[in-house]
């Protein structure tokens, strides 16, 4: 499918229409690096400085448990699971998912977000021409930074970590959040567009066969993301404009 030709498209929000994987890449530093200097001596554990690279293994666009999970194995780090209601102190997958999620809103809160001026430009073109649009998103946060950064009126449908969890839809790189909003849209998956930053969300977009996959780098690179799907690969949504030429 031509980018022109989608029904309807299904962004996810940070990396992509704000720059909020920035915050949320420094509130993960700050949780990490706080982990790793106060385990006590006696634990075997990998205690290399949490770097980028971490970021985009095992936290990029999953959910908030899932991404501790992911990077405390790489370490070889074994906490209890916890659960959701574990407060931000306590010292399990839950409850340092929490602290991170306070962290997160520190910064946004203290510092606010613009949109990308290009991703704004894109979302002006497709509401002149009618087409749907919604975003999904592996964050619980996704009201906040949407408010925070003027696009809350922007979009018919968000599906964010809250409402997977709601309706039971596995996280990326499952495509299980993205089928639900373009049902939500009520338009197919195989006319739908996907746009995406994160290896595991370009991953979800290929698996669920949609219309065409969208990457975007800020960072990650291009290669990596047409590995994981991506049919076309941008650094601006403004590529993505008629008057921006043929996509490669």
């Amino acid at each position: 499918m031509e980018w022109q030709n989608a029904g309807a498209v299904l962004f996810d929000l940070d990396g992509v229409l704000t720059p909020t994987a920035e915050v949320h890449r420094r509130a993960w530093e700050q949780l990490f690096t706080g982990v790793l200097e106060r385990l006590p001596e006696d634990v075997e554990a990998d205690r290399s400085p949490y770097t980028d690279e971490d970021y985009f293994h095992h936290v990029d666009g999953r959910p908030r448990y899932e991404g501790v999970t992911a990077f405390l194995r790489s370490r070889g780090i074994d906490l209890p699971h916890g659960t959701p209601e574990d407060s931000p102190d306590e010292v399990t997958i839950c409850g340092l998912g929490n602290r991170k999620n306070v962290l997160f809103n520190e910064i946004l809160d203290a510092e606010g977000i613009e949109p990308y001026p290009g991703s704004v430009a894109l979302l002006d073109d497709l509401e002149r021409r009618g087409t749907p649009a919604a975003v999904v998103t592996s964050s619980r946060n996704g009201p906040h930074v949407l408010r925070t950064a003027g696009l809350a009126e922007r979009f018919e449908v968000l599906v964010d970590g809250s409402v997977a969890t709601e309706q039971g839809l596995a996280g990326k790189p499952e495509p299980d959040t993205f089928r639900y909003a373009a049902d939500l849209l009520g338009v197919e998956p195989a006319r739908c567009a996907v746009v995406e930053d994160a290896v595991s969300g370009v991953t979800a977009g290929a698996r669920g066969d949609f219309g065409i996959v969208v990457g975007v780098d800020r960072g990650v690179g291009a290669d990596t993301l047409r590995q994981a799907g991506a049919d076309v690969v941008v650094t601006d949504l403004a590529e993505l404009l008629p008057t921006a030429g043929p996509l490669s």
